[in-house]
């Protein structure tokens, strides 16, 4: 005869740990990963997505079904568009711990990221914890290089939005004599990379800082949004 109580309690189980197992399964794809972290800057139509995750729109919809069926993001119409955002902080937070988990655990994440980086001379030669401290104490020019409707959706305090398609022309409002940290959507985001390129070769003192807006509130610091400081 099967104990009923424990029978019980193995159903109790799977049906919990298949519940958790839909999380997993969502965020199984690459792609759907690069869509999360993208919707952790801010909300964004399919269009956009698309565009920025190099997917076609019928893709990108079919990823984000998916992620929408497993409640980790949320839609609503907007005019002639349908708009995706996380469905919450935890998320995003849920996105940070695998990254750091895949980094701890995974040596090939940091060696594709040091190789990539050695390859385009992007190496920082000032430690992570030293630019951290010198944005916060405003010490430097701090530069926002992602889509205005990212800024606007949440900032670096002081950091001013000078998205990289405008950076180039926007040059001679920036100050010669001090110290420019950029940074983008985090350690895997490269606009931040171009635009200390381009600024070094402008003459200017610049740094990439790899910290983006989730793991700056990860740290618990404040986050500004709309316009604030944006010249």
């Amino acid at each position: 005869m099967v104990d009923r109580t424990h029978r019980s309690g193995r159903e109790f189980k799977d049906s919990v740990y298949g519940e958790l197992a839909r999380i997993g399964k969502a965020a199984s794809a690459p792609k759907r990963l690069e869509l999360l972290d993208l919707l952790s800057q801010g909300p964004g139509t399919v269009e956009v997505l698309a565009d920025q995750a190099g997917l076609s729109v019928a893709n990108a919809s079919q990823h984000l079904q998916v992620l929408r069926s497993a409640r980790l993001v949320e839609a609503k119409k907007k005019g002639l568009y349908v708009e995706y955002s996380i469905a919450d902080e935890q998320v995003s937070l849920f996105l940070l711990a695998i990254r750091r988990l895949a980094t701890s655990r995974l040596a090939e994440v940091s060696e594709v990221t040091r190789t990539f980086l050695t390859d385009r001379g992007a190496m920082e030669e000032v430690a992570s914890d030293e630019l951290l401290r010198r944005v916060r104490t405003g010490e430097v020019t701090v530069l926002d290089v992602r889509p205005v409707d990212e800024y606007r959706a949440g900032h670096i305090p002081g950091a001013l939005s000078v998205p990289m398609s405008e950076l180039k022309n926007r040059l001679r409002d920036l100050p010669r004599r001090r110290e420019i940290v950029a940074y983008c959507r985090g350690p895997y985001c490269v606009m931040s990379i171009d635009a200390v390129e381009l600024l070094r070769k402008k003459g200017f003192t610049a740094h990439r800082m790899d910290l983006g807006i989730v793991d700056w509130r990860a740290h618990g610091f404040r986050v500004a949004r709309g316009d604030e400081v944006r010249p």
